[in-house]
């Protein structure tokens, strides 16, 4: 099952992406949640937590699930 997260910008960086769907807890976290957990943005391996996620991207975080941007 994919879970949907809903932006309202243009774009989402992956660190901010990853506290809104809840697999971190602060954005703090972000960067060694980037060096520990295998990432990809549609389809090719990501590890940037300034990478842009646009609207139709789908992000595979490892343990956490298959997540949909969808801008609103």
């Amino acid at each position: 099952m994919m879970n949907i997260v809903t932006i309202k910008t243009e774009y989402i960086a992956l660190g901010q992406f990853l506290k809104l769907s809840e697999c971190i807890n602060t954005g703090g976290h972000a960067k060694t949640f980037l060096e520990e957990t295998k990432i990809t943005v549609n389809g090719e391996n990501e590890n940037r937590r300034g990478k842009k996620l646009y609207n139709d991207y789908i992000v595979d975080v490892e343990g956490f699930g298959i997540f949909k941007v969808v801008r609103s």
